[in-house]
């Protein structure tokens, strides 16, 4: 009986010990993941939004890649988070909300450009992030993310200023 209770206790108190010590996230790694997610969740919900309504080709395609990556990405990040103990938002801030009612208001070459607008100002600034912490994470995973995921922002800020402008 004695044995029996020190097991047990230590049975249910070793895996949060285990995960608690696998952690190593930073405040920095969490406010990357704040931010990047946010961005990631508003280019999905926008380009889902662009498959429809984009005016162009062009726009439907960069649109669909769009969503194909940032789904996969984010799908990568949520399970790195969820290793590192670090909170993933569930829904967009007020920002990107305003941000996709106002993409939501437009059509036609008008959301063309919006879209296109939006898309590049948040690449060009998320690229900066993914940057960032694939030098300076806290975590090697975040890290390693950073690094594999700043290429694909490069990809995409290519494909942007590649994209036809509306006319």
């Amino acid at each position: 009986m004695n044995i029996a209770i020190p097991l047990a206790l230590l049975a249910a108190t070793s895996g949060a010990g285990m995960a608690a010590a696998a952690v190593t996230a930073t405040p920095a790694d969490r406010a990357f993941v704040a931010k990047v997610s946010q961005g990631g969740m508003f280019e999905v919900a926008a380009g889902k939004l662009a498959e429809t309504r984009g005016s162009t080709q062009d726009i439907r395609d960069f649109a669909a890649a769009e969503v194909h990556d940032h789904n996969l990405v984010g799908d990568k990040l949520k399970a790195i988070s969820s290793r590192e103990g670090v909170t993933f938002p569930a829904r967009p801030n007020a920002e990107f909300a305003a941000k996709f009612s106002h993409l939501s208001g437009l059509s036609g070459p008008a959301f063309d450009a919006a879209y296109l607008s939006e898309m590049a100002a948040l690449h060009d600034a998320d690229g900066a992030a993914f940057l960032k912490e694939s030098q300076d994470g806290g975590s090697a995973a975040y890290r390693a993310f950073g690094t594999e995921t700043h290429r694909i922002v490069q990809r995409h800020i290519g494909a942007i200023h590649g994209a036809p402008l509306p006319r």
